[in-house]
């Protein structure tokens, strides 16, 4: 499961869940200010910082979900 940090390593702004972030392969965490500073740049590994997704569903109600369908079947 991809972890949703709370703050961007660089400037420790809020990235809550529901926030707009950007993260690299590692999950490094930025905010969109830092992101367009770095040039799309993961200062950490290189890589590239891409928006992260929203979740929309609380993750225990999703594995829940799953759990149910892989014990009883759909």
């Amino acid at each position: 499961m991809l972890k949703m940090k709370a703050t961007c390593e660089k400037c420790n702004a809020s990235t809550a869940p529901k926030e707009t972030a950007y993260i690299c392969s590692f999950e490094c965490t930025f905010c969109q200010s830092c992101t367009t500073d770095m040039a799309g740049v993961c200062p950490n590994c290189s890589g590239e910082l891409v928006i992260r997704p929203k979740r929309l569903k609380n993750p225990l109600d999703v594995a829940k979900s799953q759990l149910k369908s892989k014990l009883f079947g759909r």
